[in-house]
């Protein structure tokens, strides 16, 4: 991740961090939704909490695993 630093990010670092960002989105929906069944939500509850997990994922956290590898 170049731009930042007043370079250009090339498509394919833009592709590899929207692939990288869906993947941390499903992922915290999937632990979410799961999570929720165990603690006997419905299915509406467990939905709420899925999209709960989503919007309070650290995407600043899925950025730096990208510039780590």
């Amino acid at each position: 991740m170049t731009e930042e630093r007043g370079e250009k990010i090339s498509d394919g670092e833009k592709r590899r961090l929207a692939e990288a960002v869906k993947a941390a989105c499903i992922q915290a929906a999937l632990s979410g939704y799961e999570d929720a069944g165990v603690s006997g939500l419905c299915h509406e509850g467990a939905l709420e909490y899925a999209l709960d997990a989503i919007r309070m994922l650290d995407v600043q956290t899925v950025i730096d695993s990208l510039l780590e590898h």
